[in-house]
């Protein structure tokens, strides 16, 4: 059991490697069409975007299957594929591209910055010329910058006597 969580958790490490890759150089390349659905402005629910949530959802799927009877490695590794994509539909879809309206903002040093480092991905509409393409990873720099944007605003919330 416990080597099985190490495996999970291996996952889902790996899979923010996977998905920065696979954002760079298939979502910014060759399946662009698909991908430019998320960087355009629209009214409707979904996009065609979404169909990459499928995929990992239909590969995590298969790693589950095939790896449970009995229990091996591959469930594990369907647990961590299913774990990454929980955090990115939490993270992505809900706090930073608000798809669900249930959360505010936040003084969270780490989302400020992931947020950040979001928006300067999507500054850029077209397929050449994006930046910062990992969804838990952010670039020291917007550490920073979030960082001076929270003291700030603490320091003029603060109350002095």
């Amino acid at each position: 059991m416990l080597t099985g969580i190490g495996i999970m958790l291996l996952t889902f490490v790996v899979m923010e490697v996977v998905a920065w890759a696979m954002h760079k150089y298939v979502l910014h390349g060759f399946l662009w069409f698909l991908h430019k659905s998320h960087h355009t402005r629209h009214q409707h629910t979904f996009e065609l975007n979404d169909l990459f949530f499928a995929w990992y959802g239909t590969l995590a799927m298969l790693f589950f299957v095939f790896g449970s009877e009995p229990i091996d490695y591959r469930f594990w590794i369907g647990a961590g594929i299913t774990l990454y994509g929980v955090a990115y539909f939490l993270i992505h879809d809900v706090f930073i591209h608000r798809r669900i309206k249930a959360v505010g903002r936040t003084s969270n040093v780490y989302l400020k910055a992931l947020n950040m480092a979001h928006k300067v991905h999507h500054k850029v509409t077209a397929k050449d010329g994006s930046e910062s393409f990992g969804m838990l990873w952010v670039s020291p720099r917007y550490f920073k910058a979030a960082s001076e944007v929270v003291n700030k605003k603490d320091r003029r919330g603060a109350v002095h006597h």
